[in-house]
């Protein structure tokens, strides 16, 4: 086994492992390899840290860390770091490589300064790397209430102290933004998308849970998906919303608001408490400018 820093000659062959490894992981299809193919670029990106593992003469796992941010309560901001996509070929997943290919790189980013990690990532997995609930140092998620326990969030000290150093109490992460691009340019993801061989999308249980893009519906089956104009599942919105490649509704973000408020007897039937119509609305209010027909 062999670690080290990611090659130009690499690139090709890391994007097709990182777009293998996540396939239908999180979500149908994945948009991973076209994070990092276009993080490369980026400021925040860090050269010292793009490693890749090999083993028997191929590369079988990636990895690569970002410049992030924390921003205290009064505004001011303090740098943090992050990493991911983390990649290990499907051949060799559950095997140790994804834990080894990660110690090594967190020592090597503890040689060069870095003091603190946040991530989002599965609990079980990353707390044999050292990592536990980013609540427990009073650091919170963006998209989250403060008093939350978000149990995907982590975090990790690795300088012992930093936070307290750098004078840092409590702090709320934002995810780098260079994380979102395909969602931000849709067009161009798909147009990279189609140099890569076909693979089938779909729904799993074992996703993320996955909302219309519209309206915020829980999708949870193929059925639930909107249809694309070559008759193609469209896995961002709903069948109420996207049909024939359009929108069903040419509406605000509050019309839309408006209109979902009158199912709010269904969705109570899922809550724990439930809630007025205009509670169910004022939520809708705080969730609705994250889905990608109403993001800004």
């Amino acid at each position: 086994m062999n670690i080290r820093i990611e090659q130009p000659k690499d690139y090709r062959e890391v994007e097709n492992l990182t777009r293998e490894a996540f396939w239908n992981v999180y979500r149908p299809g994945c948009t991973e390899h076209y994070v990092l193919n276009q993080y490369r670029m980026n400021p925040d990106f860090i050269p010292e840290l793009d490693l890749v593992m090999e083993e028997d003469n191929m590369i079988i796992g990636h990895v690569m860390f970002s410049k992030a941010e924390l921003v205290l309560n009064n505004g001011n901001r303090k740098p943090s770091w992050t990493f991911g996509p983390i990649s290990i070929h499907p051949d060799y997943q559950r095997k140790g490589y994804g834990l080894k290919l990660l110690q090594f790189a967190l020592e090597k980013a503890r040689e060069i300064g870095i003091g603190f990690i946040c991530m989002e990532g599965n609990f079980d997995f990353y707390k044999h790397a050292g990592f536990d609930l980013a609540s427990k140092l009073n650091i919170h998620y963006h998209t989250e209430p403060k008093d939350a326990v978000v149990p995907y969030f982590l975090a990790q000290e690795l300088i012992s102290g930093w936070l307290k150093s750098n004078g840092i109490t409590e702090a709320t992460y934002c995810p780098p933004k260079g994380y979102f691009v395909a969602d931000e340019n849709p067009k161009a993801f798909e147009a990279y998308e189609a140099t890569f061989p076909n693979k089938e999308k779909n729904l799993q249980p074992s996703q993320l849970p996955q909302f219309c893009q519209s309206c915020g519906m829980p999708l949870s089956k193929n059925e639930d998906c909107g249809m694309n104009a070559d008759g193609s599942t469209n896995f961002d919105y709903c069948q109420y919303c996207y049909k024939d490649g359009k929108f069903l509704q040419d509406c605000t973000m509050d019309e839309m608001i408006d209109h979902c408020a009158q199912f709010v007897d269904e969705v109570n039937k899922q809550m724990p408490k439930p809630m007025t119509k205009e509670e169910y609305k004022q939520m809708m209010r705080g969730f609705f400018p994250m889905l990608k027909r109403w993001r800004k």
